[in-house]
C-alpha cells in the first residue's frame, strides 16, 4: 500500500490509501464522525450486516472482482435481517475473497473501502456528511491533477530548453561538415531529433503522426504524450547527444549509447515512482489550502 493521504470532512480527518492503483478511504475514520472513536467498529458492523449493504457490496464485487465467491455471498444475503446475524469486514473479506474492503495496521490503521463503497457508507453517517465527503475528496483529486500537470509542464519546458543545446551542437558541428544547401538544413535537424525519438519512443515523428492523425490535426506531437519520466530522460539525452556530437562520435555509436542510457535511467525512475512523490506533494498542498480557506 502506498503512503497515506488525508483530507478533512466536517472537522474529521479521513485517511486515504492507494491500493491496486485505486483510492481506498478509511471508513473507520468516517464512522468516528457519527458517534466517536469507541463506537466506530460497531457502526461499520451494523452497516455491513444489512441486506441493502450486502446487495451493494456483492454487486460491486461481481462487477470488478473475477475471484469473488458468489456462493458465500448468497449465504450471507440469506441471513441478512435475522437478529442473530453478525458480520464484520474481516469475515466478509475472508469468506467471499472481496477486494472492495481492506484492513491496514499501523498509524493510519483501520478499515478502508474503495471510494465507491466509502461514498455509499457515507449515507450511513448522514446525507450531509456524504455530500461533504464527495466534495472534499474531489478537491483532493483536483489538487493532485494540477500538481501532476505542473510537473509535466516543467519537464516539457526543460526538454525544450535542452533541445536548444542540442540544435546548437548540430549547427556548429554537423552542418559545417555536410554539403546541404541552406534551405535543406532542416533535414539534418529532423534526423537528429528522430534519433532521439526512435531511441526513446521507438518511432520517428513522421511514423507517430501517420499513426495518430486525430492528434496531429490538433497540432500535437509525440512528445506531448510522453510521461513525466520520459520527459526527464529526454532532457538528459538531448544534452548527452549534444556532447557526443561535439566529440564527433558516429551516429550509430551515439544511438547505441543513448539506448543504453535511456534503458538505465527509465528503469531507475520507474522503480522509484516519482508519481508517489507528486501525490505526497499534492496532499501537503491540499492541507495548506484547507488551512488558508479556514482563515
Amino acid at each position: 500500500m502506498a503512503k497515506t493521504k488525508t483530507f478533512e470532512v466536517q472537522q474529521v480527518i479521513i485517511a486515504v490509501i492507494e491500493f491496486e492503483d485505486d483510492d481506498y478511504i478509511c471508513i473507520t475514520d468516517m464512522a468516528k464522525a457519527k458517534e466517536g472513536e469507541s463506537r466506530a467498529a460497531d457502526i461499520i458492523k451494523n452497516w455491513i450486516r444489512s441486506r441493502t449493504t450486502l446487495e451493494f457490496l456483492g454487486t460491486w464485487e461481481q462487477m470488478y472482482n473475477p475471484d469473488f465467491k458468489v456462493v458465500e455471498f448468497d449465504h450471507f444475503k440469506m441471513q441478512a435481517g435475522l437478529p442473530s446475524f453478525v458480520l464484520s469486514p474481516k469475515q466478509w473479506v475472508e469468506k467471499t475473497n472481496a477486494i472492495g474492503i481492506v484492513s491496514k495496521s499501523g498509524r493510519y490503521g483501520g478499515t478502508y473501502a474503495h471510494k465507491d463503497i466509502a461514498f455509499e457508507f457515507g449515507s450511513a453517517i448522514s446525507p450531509v456528511f456524504k455530500l461533504y465527503l464527495i466534495k472534499e475528496y474531489q478537491r483532493l483529486k483536483e489538487i493532485e491533477t494540477n500538481q501532476y500537470n505542473l510537473e509535466w509542464n516543467v519537464k516539457r519546458i526543460l526538454s525544450k530548453v535542452n533541445y536548444s543545446i542540442h540544435t546548437d551542437a548540430i549547427k556548429n558541428h554537423i552542418i559545417p561538415r555536410m554539403n546541404f544547401e541552406k534551405d535543406k538544413e532542416w533535414i539534418i535537424y529532423a534526423e537528429e531529433a528522430d534519433l532521439l525519438n526512435v531511441a526513446l519512443f521507438g518511432c520517428t515523428a513522421k511514423q507517430w503522426r501517420e499513426a495518430n492523425p486525430e492528434h496531429t490535426e490538433k497540432g500535437l506531437n509525440i512528445r506531448d504524450f510522453a510521461s513525466i519520466n520520459e520527459l526527464a530522460v529526454l532532457s538528459n539525452i538531448e544534452s548527452i547527444n549534444a556532447d557526443m556530437i561535439r566529440s564527433k562520435i558516429d551516429k550509430t555509436e551515439r544511438f547505441n549509447k543513448l539506448r543504453q542510457i535511456i534503458e538505465y535511467q527509465l528503469k531507475i525512475l520507474n522503480e522509484k515512482d516519482f508519481m508517489k512523490t507528486l501525490k505526497k506533494l499534492s496532499n501537503d498542498t491540499f492541507v495548506d489550502e484547507q488551512k488558508r480557506f479556514k482563515k
